[in-house]
């Protein structure tokens, strides 16, 4: 059964529409990923779902519980790690956690002993006494995540967890959430690391303007969008428009950014050798989950 269920949920911020009537399943021990651009609505979808900004539409569930009817008790038995670093620079690491911790009505003793326990399992053990402006950013996230278990959720929400960690200790964070999704708790997680999702999700979301593309396993992902090979090439400039006429004619799914071609081969698809000669391939490498991202998101920046 879902532990969040999701209905034609809509946010819209004046004439801007942040979400567009998405629906989606989170299933109950599982490690759920959402994937998008910047401006995709994921912070905006995680905002409702934990009852931090009301819907604008539709109706979300948070095991069992309606976000807009009882929000109170949604935010009791849930964990959040935001994007944005709030802990409080006027305590320590350790007063951070037993201070987080009256939310939640739990005993001086106990919140303690938990706090303790959590820094411990973050490696922060060292610092409880120190102010947090004398923390690194990576210690930061660390503590974040630390202070998000304080209340023992079953479901944990991350935005963005490893955002900023050196690789020491984005591996540290990564096995400590696959640890807590082994004994049961379900993660919602948003990123934009797709080595992060690649290596935790069980299932992802690729949204885009508001919307979800596309949702299944990462590998079937793959399988489905990325192809057997992707070509990063440049055609000659006179020869442009006989290379894509050419592509499209053939049935090879490419992407064009300026004057460079992102070529999407499956096993059946080989390149002629006449248009080979007026390809100039730069690069050449087996499809990633980033390529399904940029398959179906587009190349262009967003702001």
């Amino acid at each position: 059964m879902p532990i969040i269920r999701v209905r034609n949920a809509w946010k819209r911020f004046g004439p801007i529409v942040a979400v567009a009537g998405i629906d989606l399943d989170v299933d109950e021990g599982e490690c759920f990923g959402l994937l998008g651009p910047n401006g995709a609505g994921k912070t905006s979808l995680i905002r409702m779902v934990i009852a931090a900004s009301p819907l604008s539409g539709g109706s979300i569930w948070v095991d069992s519980s309606n976000v807009t009817k009882e929000p109170r008790h949604i935010k009791a038995n849930i964990g959040v790690v935001p994007q944005e670093e709030n802990l409080d620079p006027d305590l320590t690491v350790l007063q951070n956690l037993i201070t987080f911790a009256r939310y939640f009505d739990i005993p001086r003793t106990e919140a303690k002993k938990r706090a303790l326990a959590n820094l411990q399992l973050f490696e922060l053990d060292g610092r409880q006494k120190a102010k947090v402006d004398e923390l690194s950013g990576g210690m930061k996230r660390r503590l974040l995540i630390a202070r998000a278990l304080i209340n023992q959720p079953r479901l944990l929400i991350l935005d963005e967890p490893t955002v900023g960690l050196d690789p020491q200790a984005k591996h540290l964070v990564w096995q400590k959430l696959r640890s807590f999704k082994d004994q049961g708790v379900t993660l919602l997680l948003c990123t934009q690391n797709m080595e992060e999702a690649w290596y935790l999700c069980d299932r992802v979301a690729i949204m885009n303007e508001g919307k979800v593309i596309d949702t299944g396993q990462p590998q079937e992902l793959l399988a489905k969008y990325g192809g057997k090979r992707v070509l990063e090439a440049r055609p000659h400039p006179e020869a442009r428009d006989f290379v894509l006429q050419e592509l499209t004619q053939a049935g090879v799914e490419w992407q064009a950014v300026e004057d460079t071609l992102y070529i999407f081969q499956d096993s059946h698809q080989v390149l002629e050798g006449n248009l080979l000669e007026v390809l100039n391939v730069l690069s050449q490498h087996i499809p990633t989950l980033e390529d399904v991202f940029l398959r179906l998101t587009g190349r262009s920046l967003r702001e």
